[in-house]
């Protein structure tokens, strides 16, 4: 994705360039790439252009190394390598223009102020980025709660390390030791401190433990940092990592932190904050009608399981009646989803307005503020109140909490009325983990628009 958006970028910044020079006196050596003084031509003389400087711009970044730094570079490098590829950007567009015998329609001018304002363009686009990386919510996106399991010596060794240290976004919540420590008490410490990362640091002769504690975070979608040896993983991806010096393998089973991550962050904020901005007439109206039809609080509040398992606060459009929730148990029997979830066809404690509000998801509005509070996300598993999710009798359906919970997702746009098995519902949310990618989640926010429009699938 960010490939796409340099290439974007740059493409842009011809036509600038173009525009510029255009509606301007600048001239460079005359004015044309290798004639006299004249005027500039349309800009349907440079568009042939867009197919060298689309797919060449991106991949010349990479051969630089632009897309395998940290997130947080220094500026120096950056900047380094993104004037080397400004610059063989340039010599390689008034190549093909020498080539091509393009000299009497292409001015030289436009393509080196193509060259300096892409330079712009990516460097204010690579502060915008590093503006949101350092900002809070950026930060929320890189901060690691972390289990030291191990020998006494190693993990008392490792805090030591990230004690002095001093890196921002690393908190041990709890040290384990190997020699003494049960499966069952790790499972506990991830449920306790919502931990989202694990560090197994043990000798050889612990194989047999640190099998059995990546496969327990696997189960649970939490990243696993091994200074071992490698073992075998049904559903993780291994890579390699430098952990002060030290060579790491991490066994990751849902997507890791990178640029189309924040992408999709940056996304969800933009998303939620311009949906808010559009339809604050709507939500106002859909508080007066609430108001004014039934007794009780505009907005129904309830704690659900997101990101790793961490209790929020969900908002939603109340569309039952006030005392729903105690007249629960009365409806159990007529419960038509397995497993721990509770969904009922016609439910009696919706109010006339709650099933307008429920066709159409009009009552799930509230929830962009859950978005812009870094609580939820666009697209992603929909939560599920904490009580429900300490009923799950599969440990391996709690990998559905490795990303943050979202407004729509796969089990949205399939037809909610039609799935009716929860280990269904979740295949389709784990199916959505394994193969995400930020063009899936616009694809899925496509496919949103006519279920929401229609009121398809809606209970």
């Amino acid at each position: 994705m960010q490939k796409l958006v340099d290439g974007c970028l740059f493409a842009f910044g011809l036509y600038l360039a173009h525009t510029l020079r255009t509606h301007s006196e600048i001239a460079i050596l005359g004015g044309t790439l290798f004639g006299g003084s004249r005027e500039i031509g349309p800009f349907s003389d440079y568009r042939w252009l867009y197919f060298i400087i689309v797919p060449g711009a991106p991949l010349l970044l990479h051969w630089h190394g632009f897309y395998n730094r940290s997130l947080l570079p220094p500026r120096r490098t950056t900047a380094w390598q993104l004037f080397k590829t400004c610059g063989w950007l340039v010599m390689g567009i008034i190549l093909v223009i020498w080539v091509l015998k393009e000299t009497q329609t292409i001015a030289r001018s436009v393509i080196i102020l193509f060259g300096a304002i892409s330079f712009v363009l990516v460097a204010l686009k690579e502060e915008l980025l590093r503006s949101w990386l350092e900002s809070e919510l950026g930060q929320a996106q890189l901060k690691r709660k972390l289990i030291l399991l191990g020998t006494p010596e190693e993990t008392t060794r490792l805090r030591t390390e990230l004690l002095s240290s001093q890196r921002d976004g690393l908190t041990v919540v709890a040290l384990l030791n190997i020699n003494d420590a049960p499966v069952e008490q790790l499972v506990e410490l991830l449920h306790e401190h919502s931990a989202n990362g694990v560090i197994l640091a043990a000798q050889h002769t612990y194989f047999g433990q640190i099998e059995q504690a990546i496969e327990v975070c696997e189960r649970e979608g939490v990243e696993v940092w091994l200074l071992a040896d490698f073992f075998k993983t049904q559903i993780s991806q291994t890579s390699v990592d430098d952990f002060y010096g030290r060579p790491m393998l991490v066994f990751r089973s849902v997507p890791e932190t990178s640029w189309e991550a924040v992408a999709k962050q940056v996304l969800d904020f933009v998303g939620a904050f311009v949906l808010v901005s559009l339809f604050s007439w709507l939500i106002l109206a859909i508080a007066v009608l609430i108001r004014l039809t039934s007794p009780g609080p505009i907005l129904f509040r309830q704690r659900r399981s997101g990101l790793n398992g961490e209790p929020f606060t969900m908002l939603k459009f109340r569309s039952m009646v006030t005392d729903a929730e105690q007249r629960k148990h009365e409806l159990e029997a007529l419960n038509e989803m397995s497993g721990p979830v509770f969904k009922v066809t016609n439910d009696p404690r919706i109010t006339p307005i709650g099933r307008f509000l429920r066709k159409y998801s009009f009552d799930e509005l509230p929830q962009l503020f859950n978005v812009l509070r870094g609580e939820m996300s666009l697209v992603g598993p929909r939560p599920l109140p904490v009580d429900e999710v300490r009923r799950f009798d599969d440990p391996a359906h709690r990998r559905r909490l490795s990303v943050r919970p979202g407004l729509t997702c796969t089990w949205q746009i399939s037809g909610r009325n039609q799935v009716r098995d929860f280990k269904e519902w979740v295949r389709l949310d784990l199916e959505y983990i394994d193969n995400w990618s930020l063009w899936l989640d616009l694809k899925i926010l496509l496919r949103t628009i006519p279920v929401v429009l229609l009121g398809t699938g809606a209970k």
